[in-house]
């Protein structure tokens, strides 16, 4: 006798598939499909409506070797793991997949089918690496802020009391630019030890934000013009209101500043679907753009925007961009950018639910 299909509910059986970062596909017997997570939905792009009830080849194609890998499970009941599987697709380009089938133990369903993307898991692994290097960076300028601190006090304070010594106004002068930089070199520290300030998360609606720090920046660039897209239906986010406000403000600055003060930034808010952030997975996020006309990222730097003291303008402190990331990170969410001339477009994505 034909088992219903099932359908994914919250009540369902297989409803805790959804929230794997993976594609997963569930077969019975006779290889027909009978549940795909959310993951296979988006990797497909084949809603579970289309794909259940229906046979394999329907989603993969004609794969001999796959269909034989699948039987010999069936049989044996025991796993088996395909690398660089190509599913070839009528109206997109192919997919290249790593693919593990599992037996399972189920009235509905005998085999587990979980796919990977090539490109995904290279890409997965290549933001690992650059967080790791890019916090190995942040400990070491960290650090370094903590033994500048003390000498720097002492430099300033030993400078005012020589000041108070001077009758000269000329050598008094000295005393004073020995001041004014011992000043600027410890809010430079202060910058970079502030990125680890405790959080203070609380309801709030992004477009306040986004319009607190549109407020700020005009008043400093007025012949600078932001626009604004928002999708007004974007439910609260919970994080820290400042933090996400200096963000963002470092990330339009920097936009600004490439404009030299005279151009256009985009503020463009959507909703992501199924996102995966920091190795969890999150049905809702909030996707943050901030977009420029400006001349772009120089080349060299690219890779290195979110370094600590890397800057693309001269006097830069190389502080701003890599603040935006930690605190970003500190509500893990993740940033990106995207830049050519013309055209740079710094991405934040922010998980709005947190039922990963």
């Amino acid at each position: 006798m034909n088992k219903t299909p099932h359908t994914s509910t919250a009540g369902g059986p297989f409803a805790g598939l959804d929230l794997l970062s993976s594609a997963v596909v569930l077969l019975d017997g006779r290889m027909v499909i009978r549940y795909v997570n959310a993951g296979a939905e988006n990797l497909f792009a084949m809603s579970q409506r289309k794909l259940v009830g229906a046979p394999l080849s329907r989603l993969l194609g004609k794969s001999h070797g796959l269909e034989a890998a699948l039987q010999s499970a069936l049989t044996t009941n025991w796993s088996y793991t395909g690398q660089n599987l190509k599913v070839v697709r009528h109206d997109a380009d192919p997919l290249h997949l790593d693919c593990t089938v599992s037996p399972v133990e189920s009235s509905e369903a005998r085999l587990l089918l979980e796919f990977r993307p090539i490109d995904a898991q290279l890409r997965v692994a290549r933001e690992e690496q650059l967080l790791q290097q890019q916090q190995a960076s942040r400990e070491l300028i960290r650090n370094l802020a903590h033994e500048i601190k003390n000498p720097l006090g002492g430099i300033r304070g030993s400078a005012q009391l020589l000041e108070r010594e001077l009758s000269d106004p000329l050598l008094r002068e000295y005393t004073e630019v020995i001041i004014a930089e011992a000043d600027r070199l410890q809010d430079l520290m202060n910058r970079m030890l502030s990125a680890h300030c405790v959080m203070r998360p609380g309801p709030l609606n992004i477009h306040d934000v986004l319009e607190r720090v549109r407020r700020l920046v005009v008043a400093e660039y007025p012949e600078l013009t932001i626009s604004r897209d928002y999708d007004t239906s974007l439910p609260e986010l919970t994080a820290d209101r400042e933090q996400l406000i200096q963000a963002i403000l470092n990330i339009t600055r920097n936009a600004a500043q490439a404009l030299q003060g005279s151009g256009q930034v985009i503020f463009r808010t959507r909703v992501a679907r199924q996102v995966t952030l920091a190795k969890r997975r999150f049905r809702l996020a909030l996707e943050l753009q901030v977009i420029d006309n400006g001349p772009g990222i120089p080349d060299e730097i690219r890779d290195r925007i979110f370094y600590p003291l890397v800057s693309g303008r001269e006097g830069g402190s190389g502080l701003g961009l890599s603040l935006a990331q930690s605190f970003v990170e500190q509500h893990h969410g993740m940033i990106e950018v995207d830049s050519r001339p013309g055209h740079t477009c710094f991405t934040i994505l922010l998980p709005i639910s947190d039922r990963a």
